[in-house]
């Protein structure tokens, strides 16, 4: 079975998003500490609230260092909301300086009707057979509540786009490092579908790290 670590960093909902993977058929790991991501095959980092908190609530328990280990050796990844936010270089909301995993920044959604965006809102693909939206189509609706957004500077990394006064990246994709701005395990029958599809994405990429290492290739530890 695929162990899915999920970050308790004291700023995400926990319960509901193991509760979510329990229903697609993993057990989820609640790790609050490096130590027990050792034995994970794909980590998720889920989120709300500013990232200057955040960033310092990861260094204060230890993960900060192993997250940026773990996404510079490809290992599959999952940023929910402001776990997204938290992968490029900065945020804006407060200053603070994040993961750096991604060139670009977190910008308040200007030009939004109300803010914080909060509710149902449709996701437009715009990567065609991407994995992570394998069986759900364009313009499906996913649950969302923030008032900031990603800003790449490689508009080749963006997924899919939502609008809510204007366009904005909903989720993003370079390799192994997977992102959405709404909440899956919020987001119903739609929602446990992404989320079982990023299980499969870290099923593959551990059977693919098994049949390398099998083979005599070195592959990270």
């Amino acid at each position: 079975m695929i162990r899915i670590a999920v970050a308790d960093y004291g700023a995400g909902n926990l319960v509901s998003i193991a509760r979510a993977l329990e229903v697609v058929g993993v057990e989820p790991i609640v790790i609050s500490d490096a130590e027990a991501l050792r034995g994970a095959d794909a980590l998720i980092v889920p989120g709300v609230g500013a990232a200057g908190p955040a960033m310092e609530r990861l260094r204060r328990r230890g993960l900060l260092e192993p997250t940026r280990a773990w996404i510079a050796a490809g290992r599959p990844f999952l940023g929910i909301c402001l776990g997204l936010q938290l992968l490029f270089d900065g945020s804006e909301e407060d200053g603070a300086l994040t993961l750096g995993a991604l060139a670009g920044r977190t910008v308040r959604l200007d030009g939004a009707p109300t803010l914080p965006h909060i509710g149902w809102n449709t996701v437009d693909q715009l990567v065609v057979g991407h994995p992570l939206f394998a069986g759900l189509e364009t313009g499906t609706p996913f649950y969302f509540v923030h008032s900031y957004v990603v800003a790449p500077l490689d508009p080749a990394i963006v997924l899919a786009e939502s609008e809510h006064g204007r366009r904005f990246p909903a989720a993003i994709g370079a390799g192994s490092l997977l992102g959405v701005q709404f909440h899956p395990e919020r987001s119903g029958a739609d929602g446990l579908r992404l989320l079982a599809n990023f299980v499969a994405i870290a099923a593959g990429s551990v059977a693919g790290v098994s049949r390398r290492a099998a083979a005599g290739t070195e592959v990270p530890a």
